[in-house]
């Protein structure tokens, strides 16, 4: 249903050129070790809080697909319960049970994205980029949205902020899963290929600042809503 013709993408915008790939790793780099040594202490309470919730492991770990579709290992601080199946829905719901109490502040934060730095660090993803996606979805990258692997995978970027709220999104008359190939896939891929086809340094920043705006934002309004019933039985 959804077909992409033309020349390259990377080819069109220039994208490969050594000086900008280097400019851009330059900005990775930067912008990944300050906010590293920046989050280090948000990071030391997130992994304290997990361990004294549930244990170890205090990551969780899973391979994604990289650039020109190589799969890397990319780092999560764990929000699932240590029982969960492996091979289970590869996508977090809302209100999904698998969530521990620290996971849903996770979650509704993005917090547990940090670890992820360090595969920026370590040259497997971008700053800013197309979400990785999951082995599960590997196979959706056809009809023009293989492109999508010509760019690192990123921490942030257009479908990032646009999709913050994806788990409100799945409907009650079709699987996850299926909702997600079906709809969610095809509506990110577009808008990946579309601003990926045409990004600037600028533009990445301008993206890096929306969404640490919205983590903010989101974080802050999920402590509010979380202690109101607390509050209320005070009274």
């Amino acid at each position: 249903m959804y077909e992409l013709s033309g020349p390259s993408i990377g080819a069109r915008a220039g994208l490969h050129h050594p000086s900008g790939d280097g400019l851009r790793r330059a900005l990775d780099v930067g912008c990944a070790g300050v906010a590293a040594l920046l989050l280090a202490p948000a990071a030391l309470i997130v992994a304290l809080a997990i361990w004294i919730e549930g244990g170890r492991p205090i990551l969780f770990s899973q391979l994604r697909l990289g650039r020109n579709g190589r799969p890397f290992r990319m780092y999560k601080f764990r929000k699932f319960r240590r029982d969960c199946d492996a091979g289970g829905c590869p996508l977090t719901l809302e209100e999904d049970g698998r969530l521990t109490r620290v996971g849903r502040l996770l979650a509704a934060s993005k917090l547990d994205e940090l670890p992820q730095l360090w595969n920026v660090l370590r040259g497997d993803m971008s700053v800013v980029g197309p979400r990785p996606e999951s082995l599960a979805f590997a196979d959706c990258f056809r009809n023009g949205f293989e492109r999508l692997h010509e760019h690192k995978p990123g921490l942030f970027g257009p479908c990032q902020v646009l999709f913050r709220n994806e788990s409100k999104l799945y409907p009650s008359n079709m699987t996850a899963v299926e909702f997600y190939r079906n709809v969610l896939f095809p509506a990110k891929a577009v808008i990946d290929l579309d601003y990926f086809s045409r990004r600037t340094l600028v533009s990445d920043l301008g993206w890096i600042v929306r969404a640490a705006w919205m983590i903010v934002s989101g974080a802050r309004t999920k402590l509010i809503l979380d202690r109101r019933p607390i509050d209320m039985r005070k009274r």
